[in-house]
């Protein structure tokens, strides 16, 4: 008689392998660091890479800091057992799924906003900075998404209805964090609207498959944006 195993339930971090899925983004995340002092242009919601850079007061420094947080990185990836992580067998097919979100989310969000909800809106105008990916999917689902959620568990709110909330309330401060501060753009009723569509999608990908599908869909997002 076959042994029955029971489905594991997912942490407050969803189905996917966290610790993997950080070490799948690492080398974006390191990417864009070093990327912004050439380009120049610094993701909205990103302070803090403008905090750092204030802090430490020079090129030089800063660039530094991520040769030791990438040595850093590296020795934990040792240490844990994870190079097989970065691996093409590995890394390849949450890209390749990835990229399939990354293409149909635009048709769907503007589906959704344009025809379901009677507004209209300029792809163009939409997150343009490769670093958003990383950032916001760190800031927005890995942190207010998955921390409502662990929040909420303390609470008698039913485990599938937190999870609802968690994932609305992160998709509409996703939506109103580009809207904010200095650096914020004005405030547009179908950009709002958009980014908390995006932002739900987003949430999605990160609960069911993991962060790195999130981040890497929203990067591949945000190039085909950019491309367009």
């Amino acid at each position: 008689m076959a042994k029955r195993t029971r489905a594991v339930a997912p942490s407050s971090t969803g189905h996917g392998d966290l610790a993997a899925s950080l070490v799948l983004i690492f080398p974006l995340l390191l990417a864009y660091e070093i990327g912004v002092l050439f380009a120049g242009t610094v993701n909205g919601a990103d302070i803090v890479t403008r905090a750092l850079y204030t802090a430490v007061g020079s090129r030089g420094a800063y660039l530094l800091v991520h040769v030791l947080f990438a040595v850093g990185f590296l020795v934990w990836v040792r240490r844990d057992g994870r190079w097989r992580t970065l691996s093409l067998d590995v890394a390849a097919p949450v890209i390749l799924e990835a990229a399939i979100y990354a293409l149909t989310l635009g048709a769907l969000g503007a589906l959704v906003v344009e025809k379901l909800l009677g507004l209209g809106l300029t792809m163009g105008s939409l997150i343009s900075a490769i670093g958003a990916g990383v950032h916001e999917e760190l800031v927005f689902r890995l942190g207010a998404f998955a921390g409502l959620v662990a929040l909420l568990a303390r609470t008698r709110l039913p485990r599938r209805l937190s999870i609802v909330v968690a994932l609305l309330a992160s998709a509409a401060l996703f939506a109103a964090a580009h809207h904010a501060g200095a650096h914020g753009e004005p405030f547009t009723a179908h950009a709002f609207a958009y980014r908390c569509v995006a932002g739900c999608a987003f949430g999605l990908v990160f609960w069911f498959r993991s962060l790195a599908h999130a981040v890497y869909a929203h990067v591949l997002y945000d190039v085909v944006v950019a491309l367009g």
